[in-house]
């Protein structure tokens, strides 16, 4: 079977086509850059309709190349946690509100749950700027009542691409609405939200399969007949890309932003695992969760530094790293995005020690960049903290594809774990296409896994 795998991420969106294994075809791959509007009052925003219109011309570009000739089958791994507010007519009313915004707060005299700690366990997450409970209520007020309805970017877009595109377990449980034992709407959520969930769509259920629109289709002939899978978030799909399926191995990836993360079973209706206080859980599937912690930063440190100082490129760069790292007297908080749930700091928090008329642009790099490392060194002695032994560590994502001086650097602060790294920089489309497949177990003996130090190929 081929696979059309669509990533929808914060810094592009890609499409690519898959063989049967969820091996990559030569070429066939298809990508637009987009523009993320940030502010120093902590803006991180989409254009919606930009959004769509570059992954339509993905979609022209891979049929133009004779790549969706034989797809039956469309994956999409889509970031967890946008909102977008849509007027009655189904346009935009304002930009895609990303996870990367730190602007929404509660409204003056609203409370949060009567429960924290149950509502934690409940839904995985927190009353916190970064879910719908905090981010739909302030909308409503910036936009006066104009909303009609809120979507997540990955609802907008097969919704305009699709027959019907309900919201998936994985997307409703990152907007922080969903009960993950019972698979729907929490009502408690949906309230602080200001909905009913009678209100909200119905999930999609498992198997779900949506078809393109009349237009579309004739305008993608090769498509008319591919079933379209429910989307999948992106840090669930990039655990499953990375080979990660079990409590025996946790993934740490990085691309725009980082995270670490086990995923586990969880039929419906099962028992959960307690959920530590720091952590968040989101679904995979209707059989699966993931569990972990996330950071505003992490290849766009590097994009940061690439634009702002006078790095060095490519191998020497890789080592001056490594010459930097030899003597890191930089001490370094790479907030400069703000927290990731549950933490609240805002955007602007950055800050850089023990500067010295010494300093290079490369050790600012390698503080910030080893900074990072440790942050999820720490974060993940949390999530093993109820396993009775540590984990396996693969590395991922396309920000570690490019830096072995970085791969080296989590190796050493998560050492002494054997970390492993997928060299398929491509994690979270693969992984997506895997979960449509239904061979998630499969994905633990992916091809590309190897040492951290071994050559690239």
């Amino acid at each position: 079977m081929t696979v059309l795998a669509l990533d929808l991420g914060t810094s592009s969106v890609r499409g690519l086509v898959l063989d049967a294994d969820a091996g990559p075809r030569l070429g066939a791959l298809a990508r637009r850059k987009m523009r993320l509007t940030t502010g120093e009052d902590g803006t991180g925003t989409l254009d919606g309709a930009g959004y769509l219109a570059c992954l339509v011309e993905c979609l022209d570009e891979l049929a133009a190349g004779g790549h969706l000739e034989d797809v039956e089958l469309v994956a999409t791994s889509a970031q967890w946690h946008s909102v977008l507010p849509l007027g009655g007519d189904g346009e935009p009313l304002g930009p895609v509100l990303t996870w990367l915004d730190t602007r929404p707060e509660p409204l003056a005299g609203a409370r949060g749950p009567g429960d924290a700690e149950a509502f934690h366990q409940r839904t995985g997450t927190w009353w916190h700027r970064c879910y719908w409970t905090v981010r739909v209520p302030w909308l409503r007020e910036q936009a006066g009542g104009r909303v009609a309805r809120f979507v997540g970017l990955v609802e907008y877009v097969l919704g305009a691409l699709l027959d019907e595109a309900p919201p998936s377990v994985s997307m409703a449980s990152g907007a922080g609405l969903l009960d993950l034992r019972r698979l729907d709407w929490d009502a408690e959520a949906c309230d602080l939200a200001g909905a009913r969930p009678e209100d909200l769509p119905a999930l999609a259920p498992p198997g779900w399969q949506g078809r393109l629109r009349p237009g579309y289709a004739r305008r993608w002939p090769q498509l008319a007949d591919a079933r379209w899978a429910a989307p999948v978030g992106d840090g669930a799909a990039s655990n499953v890309g990375s080979g990660c399926v079990d409590a025996s191995r946790a993934a740490v990836t990085v691309g725009t932003s980082a995270a670490v993360r086990l995923l586990e079973a969880a039929p419906a209706g099962a028992e959960l695992p307690p959920l530590p206080e720091r952590l968040w859980r989101y679904r995979v599937d209707h059989e699966h969760v993931v569990t972990g912690a996330a950071y505003s930063s992490g290849g766009n440190l590097f994009a940061w530094a690439n634009r702002e100082l006078r790095l060095p490129g490519g191998a020497e760069l890789e080592a001056a790293l490594a010459r930097a790292a030899e003597d890191l007297r930089i001490v370094a908080n790479p907030r400069f995005g703000g927290d990731r749930p549950p933490g609240l700091a805002p955007a602007g928090c950055g800050e850089l020690r023990g500067l010295s008329f010494d300093t290079t642009a490369v050790d600012l790099l390698a503080g910030l960049m080893t900074g990072l490392c440790r942050w999820v060194a720490g974060d993940l002695a949390v999530l093993e903290s109820r396993l009775d032994r540590p984990t396996e560590v693969v590395l991922g994502g396309g920000a570690l594809a490019a830096s072995a001086w970085w791969r080296a650097a989590f190796a050493d602060a998560l050492a002494p774990r054997t970390v492993r790294h997928q060299r398929n920089p491509e994690v979270g489309a693969t992984g997506a296409a895997l979960v449509a497949l239904g061979r998630i177990a499969e994905a633990a003996h992916l091809k590309g896994i190897g040492r951290t130090d071994a050559p690239e190929p």
